[in-house]
C-alpha cells in the first residue's frame, strides 16, 4: 500500500508539473510575461538546476526590462557554474541595454573560456547562434577547434558562413567535410538544399555550387563528386545532366544499375518523359535482371501510349505481345498485362479483351497489393462501360484489404468520383469531404477540387441541373471521348451563361483544347476566365495554365512572365504558387539554365 500510495503521488506531482510547464509556455507564447515570469520563476524552485527554465526566466525578465534582475541571477548562475554561457547572457543582457563596450566584454571573456575549458563550446556558442551573435559563433568554434584539433564543428562553421552571405567558403568547406565524413553527407546535402531553394533570390549559390562540383569533379576523378554533382542536377530537375553524370558512375562501377532507375523514376515524376525514355533504353541494354527488365519495359510503354496517336496503335499493341509473350503470363508481368489490358479498353475500346486479361491475372499467385492493382485496372475498366455499380464493388474491396494504405485512398477517390458521374452527389461529397485531409497531397488536392465544385454548384442552384450536366461532361473526358465533351461543356455555357458552374467549365474546355494542342481556344478560354471571373476560385489556375502554354508550346516568355507574375503576387495560397515562382525566375534570368 505504501508503494502504491507513493507511486499515486509522485504520478499526481509530475502531471502537476508538466501542467505548470504548459501554463508558462502559455503565457510566454501569448506575449503576457509577467504571468509567465512568476510561472516560470516556479518551476525555477522546483528544479533550480534545470538550465531551460532559468533562460526563460532570463527572457521574462528582459522582456519586462528588469535588466538588473536579471543581471544579478546570471552573475549568480555563473559564480555558482562558471560555464561560459552565462558569461554570454550577461553580455546579451548588456547589449540589450545598449552598453555595447560591456556586452563585448562578456562576450570575448565566454571566447576565452573555451581556451581554458574547451567543452564550453557547445554552450556557448548555441548561445551566440539563438541570439544570432553569428561572428561571436564562428569564433567560438574556430577558436575550440584550435585548442582541440580533434573537435570537428566544420558543418556549424560552414553554415555560419552561409548566414553570414559567405557563400564561396561555405560550399568549400561543406564539400570538403562531405568527403571527409561521408557519413554526415546527407545531413549536409539537405541544408545546401534549403540555400539553393529558399526564398530569396539564390541564382549565385546554386552557380557557385554548380562550378564548385564541377572543378572537384575535373580534379579529382574520386566519383564521390561525379554522385554530388548528379545529386545537384537532381535538385535543379536537370536530368539529363544527372544522367551524364550516373553513366561516368556506371562506367567505372558497373555493379548496380539503382541509381540510374532511381534517376528515371524522378524524371517520371516530373514529367521529363524523353530523358525518362532515355535512361530507361540505357537500363534495357545494360541489365540481365529478369524484373528489371520487365518493370523497365512496362515504363516505357506507359511513355509510348500517352504520346501515341492513333496511327500507332497497332504497332505498340504488336510489341506488347511481343513483351508478354517473352516474358510469360505470370505475376511478374503483372504490369505489362495491366498495362495491355487499359491499352485494349481506354485505346482501342476493347473492353471485353481488356476485362478478359485482368480476369485471367486475378487467377495468378497474385499478392494483396498485385491483386489490388488487378482490381483496381478492373473497376476502372468497368466503369468505362458505365458499370457504377460493379467499379464501386472493386474499388470498395481494395478500401477494405488495404485499410489506410496509399491505394486504399487513391481506391476511395476512384469510388467518390463514381458517385459524381452517377449523379449521386450527396454521397460523392462525403467522400471528397474525407479525403481532403488524405496524406498523399495529389489525392487531397484532387478531392478538394471536386469537393468545392459539388459544394459550390449545389449552393447556387439546388436542383443541381448545371452540375447534373457537368459530370456528364466530365465522364467523357474520362471514357476519352474529347469531341463530345466540348459538345457537353459548350452546352452548359450556353444553357447556364453567368452561372456559378460557368468558369470551372471554362477551366475543363481549356485543358481539353489543351490536350488536342489547339492552343489558341484553350488561351481564349483561360482569358475569360481572367476577365470575367477574376475573384472566383479558378483565376490561378487560369493565369498559370496560360503562362505555361507561353511558356512552354508557344514559346513566347514575354506574354509568359507576367502571368506567373500575377499568380506569385496575388495568389499566394495557390497550389501553383510554387511552380509559378521557379518558372519566373528562370524567365527572368535567376537561373543559369
Amino acid at each position: 500500500m505504501k508503494k502504491l500510495f507513493l507511486y499515486i503521488t509522485l504520478s499526481f506531482s509530475l502531471f502537476a508539473f508538466a501542467q505548470n510547464e504548459q501554463l508558462a509556455q502559455y503565457y510566454y507564447d501569448k506575449g503576457d510575461f509577467e504571468k509567465a515570469k512568476i510561472s516560470y520563476e516556479q518551476l525555477l524552485n522546483s528544479a533550480p538546476s534545470n538550465t531551460q527554465y532559468f533562460l526563460r526566466t532570463v527572457d521574462c525578465y528582459q522582456q519586462l526590462q528588469q535588466f538588473d534582475t536579471a543581471q544579478k541571477v546570471i552573475q549568480e548562475r555563473y559564480n555558482r557554474y562558471k560555464q561560459g554561457v552565462f558569461l554570454v547572457e550577461l553580455g546579451y543582457n548588456f547589449q540589450l541595454q545598449k552598453n555595447e563596450a560591456k556586452a563585448k566584454n562578456y562576450y570575448e571573456q565566454a571566447i576565452e573560456k573555451i581556451k581554458t575549458n574547451p567543452n564550453d563550446v557547445y554552450g556557448v556558442g548555441n548561445s551566440f547562434e539563438k541570439k544570432v551573435l553569428l561572428e561571436y559563433a564562428l569564433k567560438a568554434y574556430q577558436t575550440a577547434m584550435q585548442i582541440q584539433p580533434n573537435y570537428n564543428f566544420n558543418f556549424q562553421i560552414g553554415m555560419l558562413y552561409g548566414q553570414l552571405g559567405k557563400t564561396d567558403q561555405m560550399i568549400d568547406l561543406l564539400l570538403t567535410e562531405s568527403y571527409n565524413n561521408q557519413q554526415n553527407s546527407n545531413l549536409i546535402q539537405t541544408q545546401l538544399s534549403r540555400f539553393m531553394n529558399g526564398e530569396t533570390d539564390n541564382t549565385a549559390f546554386k552557380d557557385a555550387m554548380r562550378k564548385a562540383l564541377i572543378l572537384r569533379t575535373q580534379k579529382d576523378q574520386d566519383v564521390f563528386w561525379n554522385h554530388y554533382l548528379s545529386w545537384f542536377y537532381v535538385q535543379q530537375k536537370e536530368f539529363g545532366k544527372a544522367f551524364i553524370q550516373e553513366k561516368a558512375i556506371y562506367k567505372r562501377e558497373p555493379e548496380s544499375l539503382m541509381s540510374i532507375v532511381n534517376l528515371s523514376q524522378f524524371a517520371l515524376n516530373e514529367d521529363d518523359t524523353d530523358t525518362a525514355a532515355e535512361i530507361l533504353n540505357f537500363i534495357l541494354l545494360n541489365t540481365k535482371d529478369l524484373d528489371l527488365l520487365i518493370q523497365t519495359n512496362a515504363r516505357l510503354m506507359e511513355i509510348k501510349i500517352a504520346k501515341a496517336q492513333e496511327k500507332d496503335y497497332p504497332a505498340i499493341q504488336t510489341e506488347l505481345q511481343q513483351l508478354l509473350a517473352t516474358y510469360e503470363i505470370n505475376p511478374f508481368t503483372l504490369s505489362l498485362q495491366i498495362i495491355q489490358a487499359h491499352f485494349l479498353s481506354f485505346n482501342l475500346k476493347k473492353t471485353n479483351e481488356g476485362k478478359e486479361i485482368i480476369k485471367k491475372a486475378l487467377e495468378l499467385n497474385l499478392n494483396d497489393y498485385q491483386r489490388a492493382d488487378a482490381k483496381m485496372e478492373l473497376g476502372d475498366i468497368l466503369l468505362l462501360e458505365e458499370k457504377f455499380n460493379q467499379a464501386l464493388i472493386y474499388y470498395s474491396q481494395i478500401q477494405l484489404d488495404l485499410k489506410n494504405d496509399v491505394m486504399s485512398h487513391e481506391a476511395s477517390l476512384k469510388a467518390a468520383k463514381t458517385s459524381y458521374y452517377k449523379a449521386d452527389f450527396e454521397w460523392a461529397l462525403k467522400q471528397f469531404k474525407e479525403l481532403k485531409s488524405a496524406n498523399t497531397q495529389l489525392i487531397a488536392n484532387d478531392a478538394l477540387e471536386y469537393f468545392l465544385l459539388i459544394n459550390d454548384n449545389t449552393a447556387a442552384d439546388s436542383t443541381q441541373t448545371a452540375l447534373k450536366q457537368f459530370a456528364k461532361g466530365d465522364f467523357l473526358i474520362y471514357q476519352n471521348k474529347k469531341s463530345e465533351a466540348i459538345a457537353q461543356f459548350q452546352s452548359i455555357l450556353k444553357n447556364f451563361k453567368g452561372q456559378e458552374i460557368e468558369a470551372v467549365t471554362m477551366l475543363r474546355l481549356g485543358k481539353i483544347y489543351e490536350s488536342q494542342k489547339d492552343f489558341t481556344s484553350a488561351l481564349s478560354q483561360y482569358q475569360q476566365i481572367i476577365d470575367n471571373h477574376s475573384d472566383g476560385i479558378y483565376v490561378d489556375e487560369a493565369l498559370f495554365f496560360s503562362a505555361e502554354i507561353y511558356n512552354d508550346e508557344l514559346k513566347d516568355t514575354e506574354k509568359a512572365k507576367p502571368l506567373y507574375e500575377k499568380v506569385i503576387f496575388n495568389h499566394q495560397d495557390s497550389i501553383y504558387f510554387v511552380d509559378a515562382r521557379k518558372k519566373y525566375r528562370e524567365l527572368r534570368g535567376d537561373k543559369n539554365l
